[in-house]
């Protein structure tokens, strides 16, 4: 357990989650035997008292590094002004959190209240800098559950934000203090530099450097920070069968969750493999290229989102907007489609493929980036990278457009 806390303490920080020092160094309990804290911290106490009143084996508590911080602070005063809950609409938060629900007290029976009926709870505590806001999740098999809730927390505020911003500029909404929060943040949106990478490059020899490969592709999506905690999903097509990723495996530690899958079907390996294997089959088998990378870049997440308010108030899907949009819609030259993970009417496997046919790189409404690749996964981590820096740009323009009418 001791070697588990500290693991995913060690994550957070490097996701720039959380930070080695000071107030936003995370802070993770695990209960084994006995329990035991990665750090000692004055939190303790209260959260300890979390543990005894609930069933879990562990908790994480963090108090986000910049920018989540400033962002997640203004979303969850809002939230305690209007029924307590935060609501993203991006489809990873739909679809697994929901809310993100916000109390104003550090105390373990509202702690306890909340989690209790959901995986995490924001501490608002606005003024008091010592205290929040901090995000606290529980797990009740592995640090693992807290990790990854946490991180999809913070992500989900992000996205939330600078959604709710743009739009509020677009309909003249906008108030002084989401001005303040965004010239705030705005230092920690500097674009990055390419990275640069010794790929495994095409053609593979052999089924072990498959394996590496997509080893190799996993972990540099997660290094770069081209994911919302480690989700996404990685395939290769080698001879007549798709390797890909497994269904809630880690892209950083993917050394033994990679499923072969054979193009006839002829095995049951399928049985564990993504829950997107069938859009990436498809994709496979109507474009012909072999690499496939599914990241969650935050600023192609909050294009796909972006609709102009007068077409929406008036469209028929407005609700639906993640499975029937029926616009054609790009960031830049990427194509933006609608579909849910799945096989069904609104599945990805009837939507993405179609339009990768014509270009490497669709975006999900709500949801990610698929960028594929007729080689090695060089070329496709290049567009995963290189088409979030255009969706970054592209939205700080408009947002400095819109500014200037005011």
């Amino acid at each position: 357990m001791e070697r588990l806390i500290r693991k995913y303490a060690e994550k957070l920080i490097r996701a720039k989650l959380g930070e080695e020092s000071g107030p936003s160094q995370p802070l993770v309990g695990g209960l084994d035997d006995v329990l035991v804290w990665n750090r000692e911290a004055p939190e303790c106490d209260v959260l300890e008292k979390v543990f005894q009143k609930m069933s879990m084996n562990s908790l994480v508590f963090l108090r986000p590094a910049e920018p989540y911080k400033t962002v997640i602070r203004h979303l969850a005063e809002q939230a305690l002004d209007s029924g307590g809950r935060i609501l993203p609409r991006d489809c990873e938060t739909r679809t697994f959190l929901h809310d993100l629900p916000v109390i104003d007290t550090f105390s373990p029976e509202a702690i306890i209240e909340i989690l209790k009926q959901r995986k995490s709870v924001i501490i608002s505590c606005a003024g008091e800098e010592e205290i929040g806001p901090a995000v606290v999740a529980h797990g009740s098999v592995s640090p693992e559950q807290g990790f990854v809730t946490v991180s999809s927390v913070c992500f989900a505020a992000f996205v939330a934000f600078f959604s709710d911003y743009l739009e509020a500029l677009q309909t003249k909404q906008v108030q002084p203090a989401h001005h303040a929060v965004f010239d705030r943040v705005l230092p920690f949106l500097e674009p990055s530099r390419p990275p640069s990478c010794e790929w495994i490059s095409f053609p593979f020899a052999d089924e072990k450097t498959v394996y590496s490969a997509i080893v190799q592709a996993g972990k540099a999506v997660v290094e770069h920070g081209l994911v919302d905690s480690y989700f996404g999903n990685v395939s290769y097509l080698w001879q007549s069968t798709l390797y890909i990723s497994q269904t809630g495996s880690s892209l950083d530690e993917l050394e033994h969750c990679i499923d072969p899958v054979p193009l006839d079907f002829s095995t049951s390996a399928g049985l564990t493999a993504s829950s997107e294997l069938s859009a990436h089959l498809e994709t496979v088998f109507r474009t012909g290229c072999r690499a496939i990378l599914h990241g969650h870049p935050r600023f192609c997440v909050i294009l796909s989102m972006d609709c102009d308010p007068a077409r929406k108030a008036v469209c028929a899907f407005r609700d639906q907007c993640h499975l029937r949009c029926p616009d054609k819609r790009f960031a830049g030259t990427t194509p933006i489609v609608p579909g849910e993970v799945g096989t069904g009417p609104t599945g990805l496997c009837h939507t993405l493929p179609a339009a990768l046919e014509t270009v490497d790189n669709a975006i999900v409404y709500g949801h990610g980036l698929f960028a594929t690749a007729r080689q090695d996964f060089s070329h496709a981590f290049s567009v995963l990278w290189s088409v979030e820096q255009a969706c970054q740009a592209r939205y700080l323009e408009k947002v400095s457009d819109l500014r200037q009418t005011y």
